[in-house]
């Protein structure tokens, strides 16, 4: 599966955002999809993800409930809604997809990867 993400930019303190990752190739509907980030200096790290059916979600803990991952598997699309920002959400964000289990979280256990788009947050 082939995934494309869009929807990053610049935005102000406290707006939001909602990123888009479509897929194509088929199969989507088969896939756990993650949302990722990696901050300059810093491991890229999982944010949240969404079981294949979305029956199951998992969001990181600090980040304190401003994001919220989504998927349409009628539009082979995951969303990741992203409110109240801050400057420390600056970073380039990633969508990616699995099929290991549920409780995989590691990078290196996602096998395809969207090309990544830029949120910077301005203070």
């Amino acid at each position: 599966v082939q995934l494309q993400a869009s929807g990053g930019g610049l935005v102000q303190r406290g707006g939001s955002l909602r990123l888009s990752c479509v897929a194509s190739g088929g199969d989507f509907e088969t896939y756990d999809m993650g949302w990722f980030r990696q901050r300059p200096g810093r491991e890229r790290e999982l944010l949240a993800k969404i079981s294949w059916n979305a029956r199951n979600t998992y969001h990181l803990d600090s980040l304190m409930g401003r994001f919220t991952i989504s998927r349409d598997n009628a539009k082979n699309t995951v969303y990741l809604q992203m409110n109240n920002l801050i400057s420390e959400d600056t970073a380039v964000y990633y969508c990616a997809a699995t099929r290991r289990p549920w409780t995989t979280r590691e990078t290196y256990y996602f096998d395809h990867w969207g090309q990544g788009t830029q949120v910077t947050v301005s203070s």
